[in-house]
């Protein structure tokens, strides 16, 4: 199948170390190639696999591969590996993919996966969620869906993604990062299909027309999967809509150019927060629209 069927695409570059002495990808890093592009298929239906596989009870062991090699990579080739879900069976899955060079097919592949028991590895049945969720996936379907609400209604949830991130991650002592401003905020809460809060974000009014977004936060495993401008997005919408003429925001630094994609721009020099560099950003907005 062409390329632009598969809604879950992987892009890397060939680096040298995967090149063999016929100056060509060596064979067996194609499976790695497949191997990495799961992982972005299940970054893609937005599970944490570890805590996803903890809920439904078992674990995808890899049955079988096969690969049909119809052209070689070479050396920094940017390479996009398609992946899509092919079928559910009681206890299997199967996926097809390919890797390509533009528009050409360099490697064909099957992969074949057994959902077990960890304790055993022995089969055991494709729980209905997980069914549900590929099958919603490979149809269009979001795999998440945003709630806006106040910390009484979203607060328990939003605290743990929080809690994973600032706190156990980036070393944030407890006190910062619960400042008190939770209670009259309005939170954003991206939820998973299994029901797991996986992002957060608040808006917090600072003066009539003014609003400042704040604790951004994306599971560990998630990032890069669009999640943040999903929630990003809602917040300044929720900005808009309630006639707030500008948004401000206090970035950490790494983050800046997600930041400026999504309309903002620094308004102020670095500073360090929470022993973290940070810098402040604004963006102007028109009431009822971003």
């Amino acid at each position: 199948m062409p390329l632009q069927d598969y809604r879950c695409q992987s892009r890397l570059r060939v680096r040298w170390a995967e090149i063999d002495m016929q100056r060509i990808v060596f064979n067996a890093h194609y499976l790695t190639y497949f191997d990495t592009a799961m992982t972005d298929y299940w970054r893609a239906l937005a599970l944490p696999y570890e805590d996803a596989m903890q809920q439904l009870g078992g674990e995808m062991y890899l049955k079988k591969a096969t690969l049909e090699y119809h052209a070689s990579a070479r050396e920094g080739d940017l390479l996009t590996v398609g992946l899509r879900c092919l079928r559910v069976g009681n206890s299997s899955v199967q996926f097809d993919g390919g890797i390509f060079r533009g528009e050409q097919l360099l490697v064909s592949g099957e992969l074949i996966y057994v959902f077990a028991d960890p304790a055993n590895q022995r089969p055991i049945s494709v729980p209905p969620l997980l069914r549900e969720l590929f099958a919603g996936f490979e149809a269009g379907e979001s795999p998440t869906h945003i709630q806006l609400g106040a910390w009484q209604d979203l607060g328990e949830r939003a605290a743990r993604v929080r809690q994973a991130v600032f706190i156990d991650e980036q070393g944030i002592a407890p006190a910062i990062e619960m400042d008190g401003q939770d209670a009259t905020a309005l939170h954003a809460l991206v939820m998973n299909r299994l029901s797991q809060p996986v992002a957060t974000g608040r808006l917090v009014v600072l003066s009539p027309g003014v609003s400042r977004i704040g604790r951004m936060a994306v599971h560990r495993a998630l990032r890069g999967g669009r999640l943040g401008r999903q929630m990003l997005d809602a917040l300044v919408q929720a900005a808009a809509d309630r006639g707030d003429h500008q948004v401000v925001l206090h970035a950490q630094a790494n983050a800046q150019a997600f930041y400026e994609r999504a309309g903002f721009a620094v308004s102020g020099p670095r500073y360090e927060e929470a022993g973290l560099p940070h810098v402040p950003m604004q963006r102007a907005l028109v009431t009822g629209r971003p």
